[in-house]
């Protein structure tokens, strides 16, 4: 009875997280902060958190370690960053690490892949020069140095991961909108790329849900901003859009949250202001309705299950 018990508990990994964060992000009126919110296993936004931290947009965030997180790179103004923050498992950002790696702008792309690893990927190096480059994160949360880019060079793309061990990126700028994909498999080698599916945008956001399988939604599409969605089966074949729930609107971050859902949250609307408001991803992939959101206004954040 003892080991049958054991058998059912759930391995820590890609899919199995239960708690979340959102870090960093452009602050409506003051700038780039590294407020941080944690989200709890029943998907409650917590109050700001006073930020560790260089504060910074357009940086990514990864899970490490089957049970924590990375923030990395970003820009500060129009600076950009290589330096990283590590996150415990209960939710506590640390101090700036040294960067590793080509200092640049992510959007979401920071994801998590092999249960305990996590991934960089893309972005911009010095306005308009786009990059494919990738760094690994190990299980003990340190960066490696550049992989030689895989697939279209190109910024704000969007990621999530699939299949527990597996993850994707899909979508982005060039700087025009475009619509692929790029695989990641467990070993994080970055696939070439997949023609796409689906409405071509960036700084749309990506979450788990359903344990094995993801979502990607909103984002900027040109004019203008969208609230469609695509979701991302657990073989990692992106589907055709489904109609928007929610407030169009881009910059946005999405997290897991409680094993088997997700959240989306803070992002840009078409006004050019921040917005708190909140979307819950159920577990079988529903996107709920806009919720009063919790916190300040912020958009262009890093975000991640952990724990």
């Amino acid at each position: 009875m003892l080991n049958s018990e054991l058998w059912q508990v759930p391995p820590a990994g890609a899919g199995r997280h239960t708690r979340a964060i959102f870090g960093f992000g452009y602050l409506w009126g003051t700038g780039a902060t590294s407020i941080s919110n944690l989200v709890s296993t029943s998907g409650v936004v917590s109050s700001d958190v006073t930020g560790v931290g260089t504060g910074r947009d357009y940086l990514g965030c990864a899970t490490y370690g089957g049970d924590k997180a990375i923030f990395a790179y970003g820009t500060v103004g129009a600076s950009y960053q290589n330096i990283s923050n590590l996150v415990s498992n209960e939710g506590v950002v640390a101090s700036d690490v040294t960067g590793v790696g080509s200092s640049r702008q992510m959007g979401d792309g920071g994801v998590g892949y092999g249960e305990d690893k996590g991934i960089f990927c893309f972005g911009v190096t010095s306005w308009p020069t786009m990059t494919a480059v990738s760094n690994l994160v190990s299980s003990s949360g340190v960066v490696a140095s550049d992989t030689t880019g895989v697939g279209t060079a190109r910024f704000n793309v969007m990621s999530c991961s699939y299949d527990e061990d597996k993850a994707i990126y899909a979508f982005g700028g060039t700087p025009s909108v475009v619509s692929m994909s790029n695989l990641v498999s467990n070993q994080g080698v970055v696939a070439s790329d997949v023609t796409g599916v689906g409405t071509a945008r960036y700084s749309g956001g990506g979450c788990g849900y359903g344990v094995d399988k993801g979502i990607i939604a909103f984002g900027y599409s040109g004019a203008p901003m969208t609230n469609v969605s695509n979701k991302i089966s657990n073989s990692g074949v992106v589907a055709s859009d489904t109609s928007g729930v929610g407030t169009a609107r881009a910059y946005i971050t999405g997290v897991t949250y409680g094993s088997d859902k997700g959240i989306f949250a803070y992002a840009s609307t078409d006004g050019g202001s921040g917005t708190t408001v909140q979307n819950l991803v159920s577990s079988s992939g529903v996107i709920a309705s806009d919720t009063a959101g919790v916190g300040s206004s912020m958009s262009a954040r890093g975000g991640n299950s952990f724990a």
